[in-house]
């Protein structure tokens, strides 16, 4: 009896360590040390982070915005009718983690507070007839970031079979100055395919073909293709080049590096007046500020000069009249700018769209003006709710704001100078997100921009987004960066000059513009806005950009000597600061 219970033991003991040697961790790069590869996350809310960390050298850190809780997932090939438990570390304020899809009782867990790492664990059972689970983590409503680190999904491995073999026959279609077009064989057993662009992967495609945009013109590219399944990813191919074409822009007038400054000529502040005969010769684009609109809804602007009871030393008319012409007849471009802090237009129907084009247009006859910068803020440009695609907008306000810019570059011709100063919020943090959102709650401005700029890429002569006064934004390395030193301009003008994915959708990418047709906004002075930073810094930015050394941290897709220049906030205030601003600019460009 000893000897058959002894045996019975033993067979329980080995049918047991036999259980557990078939399970596995099915949950792919659960500790997130190769980014976010394989989760996909939602309105690109999660980022990876080298601190803290439960285990590695990284983990996952995710921030719920508006009604989006920030759910990153991946979906798992699982055995019908068996048992998985799924675990992982957390921390942070209401972390969830749980699945879905498993064909009998959804679970999940979560902790209301874990200030350190706290570890969540359940467990499910499949269905018979599942081979598809998903699992995923995620935050709660306005309760901030939170963390997770080490997730795994243990129970019954499934034999996946193999990666698919290479991809061959890559080959380059149609290029042009910002895309390049491929194409490659198909191969046996793959459900998809990844795109890498100079070794990094860009895209996803689920045929054999994809087109790779937001590059920058007259550059060489690298691409590489593998093929995807449920085992896991091929090698890659063998590598192809493509060179993009030059691209043709509007004739500017403008010098290779120009300087651009706003000029305060409807009002004075603390800065004090300055009159437009006594701006130096280094400003190459002065932007009268502002014009503004009768009502926010009226699409009426009008520009007003600066009375005698504000500004004591404005000059006449004629003066002013006179001065737009001399520094016309020195090469500079003088510009109306409409909107500021407080215009706010709305175009939001097609007589404020006609009203727009006509009373700008008497503004620029009348002073004899060269073009006309549109510096809306506030909410002059807001989504709605059904508007998801910056490539075709929908909403009143951007579609007339379109139309009205393409009439009044047609019917001045190639030499208007259209230049537009956006705030980070509206261009930028379109990387993240874009409108209200998939789910909505999200702030309808968000990327506002996007569609007017890409609309007018080809008439717009320069884009210098304001990157001061500005809340902390996620570049293209996905780390957030913040005011204040080279870092931020670096990341945030890398951005307009690669392309970015709107939103996080690596299939819908805001194409890069050119060079030329970008100047970085700075503060000219403490005075002037928050995210003044030194002329060291300033110095840095453009070396990095240019140059490519003094880069610091960031790195840059690429490197662009035909950047076009400066912008900053404001003349007036250079001028309060001794003209350091200036004098950073002339010493490095000359």
């Amino acid at each position: 009896m000893l000897t058959v219970a002894a045996l019975a033991v033993s067979g329980i003991t080995a049918l047991s360590s036999a259980a557990r040697a078939a399970d596995a961790d099915l949950a792919k790069n659960g500790g997130f040390e190769s980014g976010l590869d394989s989760w996909s996350c939602t309105a690109s809310s999660g980022t990876t982070v080298k601190s803290p960390v439960h285990g590695g050298g990284s983990a996952l850190q995710a921030t719920p915005a508006g009604n989006d809780y920030a759910q990153c997932a991946q979906t798992v090939t699982v055995k019908p009718d068996s048992p998985y438990t799924l675990a992982g570390y957390v921390r942070g304020s209401y972390v969830y983690l749980g699945a879905s899809g498993t064909g009998t009782t959804d679970v999940s867990t979560w902790t209301p507070s874990a200030p350190d790492w706290q570890r969540l664990t359940t467990s499910f059972r499949t269905g018979p007839s599942t081979t598809k689970v998903t699992i995923y983590t995620h935050g709660w409503y306005a309760t901030g970031a939170y963390y997770a680190d080490d997730l795994s999904l243990t129970g019954p491995a499934v034999d996946v079979g193999q990666p698919p073999t290479t991809p061959t026959g890559l080959a380059v279609g149609t290029v042009t100055s910002s895309s390049v077009a491929l194409s490659w064989s198909a191969v046996t057993g793959a459900t998809g395919y990844a795109v890498y662009r100079d070794g990094v992967k860009v895209q996803t495609a689920s045929g054999t073909s994809a087109t790779v945009s937001g590059l920058s013109a007259a550059t060489a590219y690298s691409f590489q293709v593998t093929a995807v399944n449920d085992a896991g990813e091929s090698a890659k191919s063998t590598a192809v080049t493509a060179t993009t074409s030059t691209g043709s822009g509007p004739t500017s007038g403008l010098p290779t590096h120009a300087l651009v400054g706003y000029l305060h000529a409807s009002f004075a502040n603390g800065s004090g007046y300055t009159r437009l005969a006594d701006v130096p010769d280094s400003w190459d684009v002065i932007d009268l500020a502002f014009g503004e609109p009768t009502s926010a809804t009226s699409g009426d602007i009008r520009f007003n000069r600066c009375p005698v009871s504000e500004c004591a030393n404005v000059e006449s008319d004629a003066d002013f009249k006179a001065a737009i012409k001399a520094k016309q007849a020195a090469g500079k471009k003088v510009l109306i700018s409409i909107g500021g802090a407080n215009g706010q237009v709305q175009l939001t129907t097609t007589a404020a769209r006609d009203t727009f084009v006509s009373s700008v247009s008497n503004i620029i006859d009348t002073y004899g003006l060269d073009g006309l910068d549109i510096d809306f803020e506030g909410h002059s440009l807001s989504l709605d709710a059904s508007d998801t695609n910056f490539k075709s907008p929908t909403t009143p306000v951007v579609v007339n704001l379109i139309a009205a810019l393409k009439t009044l570059k047609a019917k001045y011709g190639a030499k208007f100078v259209l230049s537009m100063a956006p705030e980070t919020f509206f261009v930028q943090m379109g990387h993240q997100f874009y409108g209200t959102g998939k789910w909505g709650g999200q702030d309808p401005r968000c990327g506002a921009y996007l569609p007017v700029v890409y609309a007018l890429r080809d008439d717009l002569t320069l884009l210098h987004v304001q990157d001061y006064n500005s809340g902390p934004i996620m570049g293209l390395d996905g780390q957030y960066h913040t005011m204040g030193g080279a870092d931020f301009h670096i990341a945030m003008t890398d951005m307009l000059l690669t392309g970015f994915p709107v939103a996080g959708d690596t299939n819908n990418v805001f194409p890069a513009l050119r060079p030329d047709q970008i100047a970085i906004g700075m503060p000219a002075s403490v005075n002037a806005g928050n995210g003044y930073v030194a002329p060291a810094e300033v110095t840095k930015t453009l070396d990095c950009l240019t140059k490519k050394v003094s880069c610091g941290s960031y790195a840059t897709h690429g490197t662009w000597p035909a950047l076009r220049g400066l912008m900053t906030w404001s003349i007036n205030w250079d001028r309060y600061a001794n003209g350091e601003f200036q004098k950073t600019f002339d010493g490095y460009f000359g």
